[in-house]
């Protein structure tokens, strides 16, 4: 009988796990390839050069901040809650700074974020704080920083020095046809796949997240991997801050609403474990493809934004709820 349920729970871990690598590979591709037929039934324009488009760019800003975020997430520490704010600081920081020409606003910017991160990773990495609540307490400390400062109002390129118009096209520039945002989401995921998969910092970061204190007692530096996770994600979400910023014009304390949730879910329908040690760069990847025509599809079909919020959160909940039942299934109940 020990036999048997010994060899029941090896199959079921085996699902489970199987499960988790399908979506995490070709299978979070099947549901992109399904939201395309869905989308191009829903509307005639879903499939036109100007629909794409407009599904291009936020997906790409996506994907840069949850391509970064992945790396918080993977290492246990579930979600960077102050993306939003450090999106906004980062691309004020680069429009305020435009004097020092376009390579000074661009260093500024990621400088600023960068800041964001290594407190951030110094708090929790070295002093434990809890991840969930001092990124949402910097997240509020940073936005109220960035309305006091600016008297709540919007910062604008300067145009007279010319700097003004080289950042309002660093998120409108073709290469060969193809944005050039979109080849810097490409770098940025490549990039990530080599650090998580044949790297020592990949491997250490995975060990990390599945297992802190055995981690710890292997000899793994795991206060100074959390604070690298953290840095990465900081540098990743400034860079989207920056685009963001060139793309509506304007440096802003709103820009950034929003891209805390969306990009934790990409990153989790994308097969990342919220508990961390599990996850690649190919799932996040699809789960980015898959929230941005998602979001399109429900625009199309002409659900308001309060309703796409229910939805998405919804989804979120499912995905999640899917998730922690294959682990307590496969043996694990920390999910």
């Amino acid at each position: 009988m020990a036999d048997l349920h010994a060899s029941g729970a090896g199959i079921v871990r085996s699902q489970a796990l199987g499960v988790r690598r399908f979506v995490g590979g070709a299978g979070i591709y099947i549901v992109v390839l399904l939201l395309l037929l869905v989308g191009s039934l829903v509307s005639r324009d879903f499939l036109t050069s100007e629909n794409i488009l407009n599904i291009v760019r936020p997906v790409t800003l996506l994907g840069i901040v949850a391509v970064g975020l992945m790396f918080v997430t993977q290492g246990g520490h579930y979600v960077d809650l102050s993306i939003p704010a450090t999106m906004a600081l980062s691309g004020m920081v680069a429009v305020s700074t435009l004097g020092f020409g376009i390579a000074g606003s661009v260093v500024c910017g990621l400088g600023a974020g960068l800041l964001v991160g290594l407190i951030n990773g110094f708090l929790i990495g070295y002093l434990r704080l809890n991840p969930i609540i001092w990124t949402l307490a910097m997240n509020f400390m940073l936005d109220g920083l960035l309305r006091w400062s600016t008297g709540g109002n919007q910062v604008y390129p300067d145009y007279a020095t010319g700097a003004g118009d080289v950042f309002v096209q660093l998120s409108r520039f073709e290469v060969a046809g193809m944005p050039g945002i979109t080849l810097l989401l490409v770098v940025l995921a490549v990039v990530a796949h080599v650090l998580t998969r044949y790297t020592c910092f990949g491997d250490q970061l995975q060990l990390t997240g599945s297992a802190y204190d055995v981690a710890a007692t292997s000899g793994v530096a795991v206060r100074r991997v959390v604070l690298l996770s953290f840095l990465i994600s900081s540098f990743t979400t400034a860079a989207a801050g920056i685009l963001l910023a060139s793309l509506g014009k304007q440096g802003t304390f709103t820009n950034g609403q929003g891209y805390d949730f969306n990009a934790v879910t990409a990153v989790v329908i994308g097969g990342v474990a919220l508990t961390g040690g599990v996850g690649t760069v190919c799932g996040v990847v699809g789960g980015v493809l898959v929230m941005g025509l998602l979001g399109n599809i429900m625009t199309l079909a002409g659900w308001g934004s309060f309703d796409q919020m229910i939805a998405k959160g919804l989804l979120f909940v499912i995905v999640v709820g899917a998730m922690a039942c294959a682990a307590r299934r496969g043996g694990r109940d920390d999910e």
